[in-house]
């Protein structure tokens, strides 16, 4: 094993008395790739912004950085590079501990933050409106690049991440996956000795997250560049790691061989709990011949929905499912209102009146919008608000205090929190919660306003698998008490199949199947089912 590049000691992390971190303690070689490995609220995310410097310092302990620093310029190195020449100025690189959060000298914890990169979960943080390459030169002028060498530089950098063909796109148009590699090309381009990945893949279908590892392993090799990389996936930690830690309520459960932490991880995640088979009511929604196009720069006329019809019934699981790119999000923006079709036709029942979806105004599509909740894989929370401020006033509902907090408790179980994680996370800032426990709050966001169809956009993309068998019997209580109907877009086909009473399959903007879940799912390519399966837990 190569020389330590980071030295975690003894790291403890409270908010409010709670403990996030306790006594975390582990070395990462230079060029190591180390997965972290955890359920949601595990600490994951906490670890990670602690070891790459943000936010706020631990409560207790140490994060030591080992490096080669120079004496003449603000360049630093991995530890081996001490001895050798600075690439910058030429001066001697001379070897140097930083401790990261309680250096005196805050230069030299931003010299090691300058050589850190973090891709974000759930974000692609991208220039829109920019084309590929003009993103990848946005991130090489932050660091102040030679502008002569720029454009080949950029270029060489597209190469990398296997974008080349996509290099003149403009980054919106660009797939889920695409745009996670364009993300890492950014991150590529600050040349740094360790790049931090939170979920990297969280929302992609399993098939495009497999191309994003293989390009993470890659520029890891290429570049000599250490990562961590946190996932409550173990597929994840399987095709990335070469060690992986377990964290089990904020602390270190097992450390070792990826596949045996693996098994440790997925142990006890068996779902015993079954439900009756619903009987569904009336419909409640009917499409068709739906068309959605649109105009792109880059490719022309975009059938995104391309004549679809379907119908959806009263306390129905109505699954849409498809590659990236088959036009899922698209139609499932169109039920809830937000994008008005090119053409077709698409009715909501509200009581016993038919709403046109196609028609504006508060009459038509603006009364329905109304009854129906979208939580969209791109969610987002206000930051500084409470939970239970975001449950409540935070989106306009106005309650007495002690109705809000009655109504965002039974709310917050529906969404799959125990009764005692509900009353221990009202207080809390989202900042401060985990990302798969942000998602079950944004879900009680959507399920607090009482709609009567919610549309769940990738549901399951940022939850480990213990979290999502208690949305899984959220989604299906909801149904049986409350009469909900819900449509959940996914790629992710043990859950769909688990849950779905009947399936749309889309290709190329088409609906190409529609009927019960394991009819559907019989006709799926095999290309289809390598893109879109997830993975099953390691064999013991």
């Amino acid at each position: 094993m190569k020389a330590p590049l980071i030295t975690v000691d003894n790291v403890s992390m409270d908010f409010d008395g709670t403990h996030a971190l306790k006594n975390i303690s582990f070395e990462l070689a230079e060029g190591e790739i180390l997965g972290i490995i955890g359920r949601s609220g595990a600490g994951k995310t906490v670890l990670i912004h602690l070891m790459r410097g943000v936010e706020q310092p631990p409560t207790s302990g140490r994060i030591i950085y080992h490096v080669s620093a120079c004496p003449s310029c603000d360049y630093m190195d991995v530890p081996s590079a001490a001895g050798k020449p600075c690439p910058h100025c030429g001066a001697v690189l001379a070897p140097l501990d930083v401790d990261l959060w309680n250096e005196t000298n805050e230069m030299l914890k931003r010299r090691v933050m300058r050589r850190t990169a973090i891709m974000f979960q759930r974000t692609f943080a991208l220039y829109g409106d920019d084309r590929v390459i003009e993103n990848v030169l946005h991130a090489l002028d932050d660091i102040n690049y030679p502008p002569e060498k720029a454009i080949n530089r950029a270029a060489d950098l597209i190469d990398q991440v296997r974008l080349s063909h996509r290099m003149m796109h403009i980054a919106r148009d660009l797939s889920g996956g695409e745009k996670q590699r364009v993300v890492l090309a950014r991150q590529l381009a600050k040349e740094p000795f360790l790049l931090f990945a939170d979920e990297p893949t969280g929302t992609l279908d399993p098939g495009t997250a497999k191309i994003v590892h293989t390009m993470l392993t890659e520029a890891a090799k290429t570049s000599n560049m250490g990562m961590v990389v946190t996932s409550h996936f173990s597929q994840v930690i399987e095709d990335v790691a070469s060690r992986a830690i377990l964290l089990v309520d904020g602390a270190i459960a097992k450390i070792g061989a990826p596949k045996d932490v693996i098994a440790e991880f997925m142990a006890g995640c068996e779902d015993t709990e079954t439900f009756e088979h619903a009987v569904v009511g009336e419909r409640i929604v009917e499409a068709r011949d739906l068309t959605k196009r649109y105009i792109s720069v880059d490719r022309g006329v975009v059938r995104a929905v391309n004549g679809v019809s379907f119908e959806i019934y009263e306390k129905e699981i109505f699954g849409i499912i498809g590659k990236s790119g088959a036009g899922k999000t698209t139609l499932s923006q169109i039920i809830a209102g937000l994008i008005e079709p090119t053409s077709g036709e698409i009715n909501v029942r509200i009581g016993e009146e038919w709403v046109d979806m196609t028609k504006p105004g508060v009459d038509q599509r603006g009364r329905a919008k109304e009854y129906i909740g979208l939580l969209h894989q791109e969610y987002d929370l206000f930051p500084h608000r409470t939970v239970l401020d975001n449950l409540t006033d935070a989106i306009g509902l106005e309650f007495p205090k002690e109705l809000a907090m009655r109504k965002a408790l039974v709310t917050l179980r529906m969404a799959g929190f125990s009764e005692e994680k509900s009353k221990e996370i009202l207080d809390r800032l989202p900042g401060q919660l985990s990302e798969g426990e942000r998602h079950r709050v944004a879900l009680a966001q959507v399920l607090i306003r009482e709609p009567r169809i919610v549309i769940l956009d990738e549901p399951t993309g940022t939850m480990d698998p213990i979290t999502k068998i208690d949305v899984k019997h959220s989604i299906m209580h909801s149904r049986d008490d409350i009469d909900e109907t819900f449509v959940v877009v996914s790629h992710d086909m043990e859950f769909v199949r688990d849950i779905c009473d009947r399936l749309a399959l889309m290709r190329g903007g088409k609906i190409v199947e529609i009927g019960k879940t394991a009819e559907v799912l019989a006709h799926l390519t095999e290309d289809e089912r390598k893109v879109m399966s997830q993975n099953q837990p390691p064999a013991a």
